[in-house]
């Protein structure tokens, strides 16, 4: 018969307190010292948190954040079910932590073929949780007090709070759009770098620049000549180059997606990263990865092993086995690589039809999942507010959403604060849908065409 346990030791201390006066008797002592660290202050705040509950409760249609609601390949799903339910069963154990031994070998393997250079996969490849992990590493391991990190707005909204956190200075650099001519939509191409101003921006202090190219959220894909400019610049100043590229493979009309790292010079200053969510539709399963030379993934490493350690294993192995078969028809009709740009075009031109039949002025995208439109003839549907702290696009945004039942997202948000009024009357789309959820969201345009024309 198992003996009843006695008074614990903090009942017993706190019968005593209570016994001696001591006010805790009946509720636990509250703590007084400050408890957030500073590197948390002024990063606290999350569009993604406000939008998607926004999204959640008034949504009837979801453009505004980004992952596709279709399927992935059929190849995938047969894999994932091979990797669940077949006979090794050691993936559901730890595999090795700085990445499944069969992904890395096969990232070297394609990224060695397309950077021209011969990757070591257990050196020169690290995997991670996602393409947001591996950010995370990367200003961990690189950025100190007093460094400098270029970014270039608009920009993804975690590279700002990512660099304050491990104690450097953002330095911000937009990109300028130039009027189209002959009265044609605008381009994401249309947006371009100033090169005076951006070489203005390096110095002494520059430890890194931050490239996004297919860049979120305005879809432009950076020319050979302008990533030549950064190139340059990066050599000059002895900085790196922190190069997100979870969007390589989503590129359209024909664009070319350069890798910075294959640029002269460019290869030991670099590192790349990628992500099988957006590469093969699947965002949930959170696999990222970096390339680049050893001497710089070996900090990336020990940021990764004192932190996360270790990725899913059974989700490498899928993703691993998905870029063999990707390997094998490399460049073919059958690609998953050529054949989801096609059908992503397809949706593009889809949703910016719908924008422009209701008076919004899309920006054509050259790549990723999302395009910009402008709101300006909106204005009467919600005036503007003089002297409001929030920019115009994130009320019209949250209006929309309340009142029309359709998500997206302001592209202020992905300005730094200083710069959120410059460009506030833009608002970000996801073309990442299914059929039927363009159509509804066209549905919901062209009724509210129509509510605007009617008297």
């Amino acid at each position: 018969m198992l003996r009843r346990a006695g008074p614990s030791l903090r009942h017993f201390l706190l019968e005593r307190n209570c016994g001696a006066g001591y006010s805790s008797c009946s509720s636990e002592a509250k703590m007084s010292r400050p408890v957030q660290a500073r590197r948390l202050e002024g990063v606290d705040k999350n569009i993604w948190v406000e939008f998607v509950k926004l999204a959640a409760t008034y949504s009837t249609v979801n453009l505004g954040q980004g992952f596709p609601d279709f399927p992935p390949p059929d190849f995938l799903k047969e894999e994932f079910t091979r990797a669940l339910s077949g006979e090794k069963h050691m993936l559901h154990q730890y595999t090795r932590a700085f990445g499944h031994p069969p992904l890395v070998k096969i990232l070297a393997q394609l990224f060695g073929k397309l950077l021209g250079q011969d990757l070591d996969p257990m050196t020169n490849v690290m995997v991670t949780v996602g393409a947001y992990q591996a950010l995370f590493c990367c200003f961990q391991a690189f950025v100190d007090e007093g460094d400098e990190v270029i970014i270039i707005e608009p920009f993804f909204d975690c590279y700002e709070p990512m660099v304050k956190m491990a104690g450097g200075t953002p330095v911000f650099i937009p990109l300028r759009p130039k009027a189209p001519k002959d009265g044609k939509l605008m381009s994401s191409a249309d947006w371009q770098l100033d090169p005076a101003e951006l070489a203005s921006k390096f110095s002494e202090r520059t430890k890194a620049i931050v490239l996004n190219s297919p860049n979120n959220p305005l879809g432009k894909v950076f020319s050979r000549e302008e990533l030549e400019l950064i190139a340059d610049l990066c050599v000059k100043h002895d900085a790196l180059c922190i190069s997100d590229e979870v969007y390589e493979w989503l590129v359209y009309d024909g664009k070319e997606h350069v890798r910075i790292a294959s640029l002269q010079g460019m290869w030991d200053r670099t590192v790349s990263i990628g992500s099988a969510g957006k590469t093969f539709s699947v965002t949930g399963w959170k696999v990222g990865w970096t390339v680049g030379p050893n001497r710089l993934l070996q900090h990336i490493r020990t940021v990764h092993q004192n932190s996360v350690y270790h990725c899913a294993t059974a989700a490498q192995e899928v993703v691993a086995q998905g870029f063999q078969r990707e390997f094998e028809h490399y460049g073919k009709p059958d690609s998953y690589f050529v054949q989801l740009p096609k059908e992503m075009q397809q949706k593009r031109d889809q949703l910016v039809q719908s924008l422009v039949a209701v008076g919004m002025k899309p920006i054509v995208p050259e790549g990723t999942y999302f395009l910009v439109a402008d709101i300006s003839e909106f204005k009467s549907d919600v005036p503007d507010v003089p002297n409001s702290d929030e920019p115009y696009d994130s009320r019209f945004a949250k209006w929309m959403v309340k009142n029309k039942g359709l998500a997206a997202i302001p592209l202020s948000a992905f300005y730094c604060g200083p710069h959120k009024n410059n460009y506030n009357s833009f608002i970000r789309f996801c073309f990442a849908k299914e059929e039927a959820t363009l159509k509804a969201a066209d549905d919901i345009l062209q009724k509210w065409k129509l509510e605007k024309t009617t008297p």
